[in-house]
């Protein structure tokens, strides 16, 4: 896992226009378990309380990450506001 400080901020709106490709980031059957837990706790954190999560992710070029609002998980896809989409393999860990 990179550091944090590696990890480039990015405004919500400018996620629709990056590049994610098909690749699972995360290696461990255990990461990707808890990834998935962690991914519930936000989307019900953020429906229940609108708490902002940070979700590390990557795309084709670097590691950024965003502060937002969690609305939806699919098996695939994390839906923020105004149907912006992460997809979910390739979130590294949420906080």
């Amino acid at each position: 896992m990179t550091m944090t400080a590696e990890y480039q901020i990015i405004d919500k709106e400018l996620i629709s226009s990056l590049n994610f490709p098909n690749t699972e980031v995360l290696e461990e059957a255990d990461d990707i378990k808890q990834r998935k837990q962690d991914l519930d706790r936000a989307l019900t954190l953020g429906n229940l309380e609108h708490v902002k999560i940070k979700i590390y992710f990557e795309d084709d070029n670097s590691y950024k990450m965003v502060e937002t609002t969690i609305w939806g998980v699919t098996d695939n896809r994390v839906i923020l506001k105004q149907g912006v989409v992460i997809p979910v393999n390739r979130i590294h860990k949420l906080i």
